[in-house]
């Protein structure tokens, strides 16, 4: 939405002006990138709380990204403002978390079960203590970071299904440089990005029908 430095009211501004433009394709949900890693705790609950009046509103389910520069950037202020807004949506992309944390989460278990409760679209990018994309998901020496990740969206799929989701959306979400890894001095890719998004797809897609 906008930029992470805007006020409160900008950002309420352009969320607004954003899901009106896209209520004509009759969305399932709308995915945002709200909210400023910079804000007060009072700014963000000032944010959310409006976010979800709106929501209620304009009748479209907003989901809040968990996304470095945003306030759910990090696991705790995530975790402060579910608990204030039970009805509260997220879009969960848990490499951000492992990269701004800089491990996977072990102390964060009550956390990422919070957030499952909360999930209603999931980024299935796998992140590193270093970064938010491994160089390539396949390869065996990220093998624990991919567990671990699955494991996550494992429990997103059981909380939806205990709140009755009839629908479980899902995107690789793997990007182009600077995400993607390059060679130094050619820029060349370090991997093939669209093999990647494929094998994650499908991977996810047959862990799903399987579980």
């Amino acid at each position: 939405m906008f930029t992470p430095s805007g006020t409160v009211a900008e950002h309420l501004l352009s969320l607004k002006s954003q899901v009106e433009n896209c209520l004509d394709a009759n969305p399932l949900f709308i995915n945002g990138h709200t909210g400023s890693d910079a804000w007060s705790d009072a700014e963000a609950e000032d944010f959310y709380g409006a976010a979800l009046e709106m929501e209620k509103v304009l009748g479209v389910a907003l989901a809040h990204e968990t996304h470095r520069s945003r306030y759910f950037g990090n696991p705790w202020n995530t975790q402060r403002i579910l608990r204030l807004f039970p009805a509260l949506k997220l879009t969960c992309d848990y490499s951000h978390w492992v990269c701004v944390a800089e491990r996977l989460l072990q102390d964060c278990a009550s956390i990422l079960e919070l957030s499952a409760a909360h999930c209603w679209h999931v980024h299935a990018r796998v992140g590193y203590e270093e970064g938010p994309q491994v160089p390539d998901p396949r390869a065996p020496e990220w093998s624990q970071h991919l567990s671990v990740h699955e494991e996550w969206w494992r429990q997103i799929w059981k909380a939806q299904e205990s709140r009755g989701c009839e629908v479980s959306t899902l995107v690789p979400e793997f990007g182009p440089p600077p995400y993607m890894h390059t060679i130094p001095l050619t820029q060349a890719p370090v991997a093939d990005l669209n093999a990647i998004c494929n094998w994650m797809a499908q991977r996810q897609r047959d862990r799903f029908e399987s579980r």
